[in-house]
């Protein structure tokens, strides 16, 4: 690592990614702003929000002055910016895969939403990796300061007006791949990005060229998409993609969609799953004691998480991502997931949840027992 001297060098690549990784990240990037495919970048997402495929996530289209997205380029919203650190946590592990066979009595949670550590007295507890990656990032802030002195600085995790991935890429720490999401080299795509925009200038000679696409001739994870989401290469609809719709939309959800939905509660982990960048032999499992799995979220039983009150979910999942998705959001996703199951034992819990005040649990559980009854032959139903 560099030391500290009268003169102290500009902000070097490799001195960041020593720093990023005293706190905690497995890997960093750094890249100068404005970078060489910032514009291009930045049209491609104005391009993507003009054809309506953020769905309702409004946040994204988050305009300056001039009418252009905010994130699209981060001086806008922050003109002092000169600099980009990103950084990169794994989440990959051990667990089995959401493709592999599991019990129609289970549903499937993402993998990222599973993060635990262990807390002083032994027991494990849900983190929100939010927190924890933000903690890191201020950790990598302050040794920063103590190393080149005061600078202005922003850090993220997913909140800021910022394309986390087109700054990865441009940082050299991997590509996008076909499904959209970074792929490093190394590491593969099961992992969270966390942004640190400073007033630092980035040493031009440290810069990098950034990794150009090595997904070849491979469309596995195009052609696994349940809900055809994945519209062509590097191209995603999210108003057809999983995630979105068990997350981010509320209200209730097109039956042609939730029929391909399967038993997803929360996320969806397809796309990457199938990726052979994620193969064990490729990406390490990963080593973080605070991004553990919670093994009651792997494969969990529908009927247990069906028989929790509002008060039982929040203490569940309190400090854990799924509560985004609320209580209802979470019980409208159960009620698909039951009605892909194709098991009519669940039929008792979709017709009490027929006469919901939800509107979106209500249109689900109908819908579920309506597919019940064309792919069973029982009296419940």
């Amino acid at each position: 690592m560099e030391e500290m001297t009268d003169n102290p060098p500009g902000l070097t690549r490799d001195l960041v990614r020593a720093l990023a990784r005293e706190a905690g990240f497995a890997d960093a990037g750094l890249v100068a702003l404005p970078y060489a495919e910032e514009a291009r970048d930045a049209a491609r997402l104005r391009g993507w929000l003009n054809a309506g495929r953020s769905g309702t996530m409004r946040y994204l289209a988050r305009a300056a002055d001039d009418g252009q997205p905010l994130r699209g380029r981060a001086n806008l919203p922050f003109p002092w910016t000169r600099s980009a650190l990103i950084c990169f946590a794994s989440y990959h592990s051990a667990a089995p895969l959401s493709t592999a066979a599991h019990s129609q009595k289970s549903g499937w949670i993402a993998r990222y939403a599973w993060s635990s550590r262990t807390d002083q007295s032994g027991q494990r507890r849900p983190s929100d990796y939010h927190k924890v990656l933000l903690r890191r990032l201020r950790q990598l802030e302050s040794s920063l300061h103590a190393r080149l002195g005061e600078f202005e600085s922003r850090a993220f995790v997913d909140t800021g007006p910022v394309m986390e991935r087109a700054l990865a890429t441009a940082a050299g720490l991997g590509w996008t791949g076909k499904n959209t999401c970074l792929i490093h080299p190394e590491l593969g795509s099961f992992g969270f990005l966390a942004v640190l925009l400073t007033s630092l200038e980035a040493r031009p000679e440290d810069e990098i060229t950034p990794k150009t696409g090595r997904c070849g001739r491979c469309t596995r994870c195009i052609d696994a998409c349940p809900t055809g989401a994945l519209v062509a290469p590097h191209q995603m609809d999210a108003t057809r993609c999983i995630a979105y719709l068990t997350i981010e939309h509320k209200g209730p959800i097109a039956p042609e969609l939730a029929a391909r939905m399967g038993r997803q509660l929360f996320g969806c982990d397809i796309c990457q799953e199938v990726c052979p960048w994620n193969a064990p032999h490729r990406a390490p499992e990963a080593s973080d004691a605070e991004l553990e799995p919670r093994p009651e979220l792997v494969n969990p039983g529908l009927d247990w998480l069906a028989s929790l009150d509002e008060q039982a979910f929040e203490q569940l999942f309190n400090g854990s991502p799924v509560r985004r998705a609320g209580f209802l959001g979470l019980r409208r996703n159960l009620a698909i997931a039951m009605g892909n199951s194709g098991l009519d034992g669940f039929a008792p819990r979709l017709k009490a949840w027929a006469d919901a005040a939800d509107e979106g649990l209500r249109s689900a559980a109908l819908w579920a027992l309506d597919k019940l009854r064309s792919s069973c032959k029982s009296t419940i139903l």
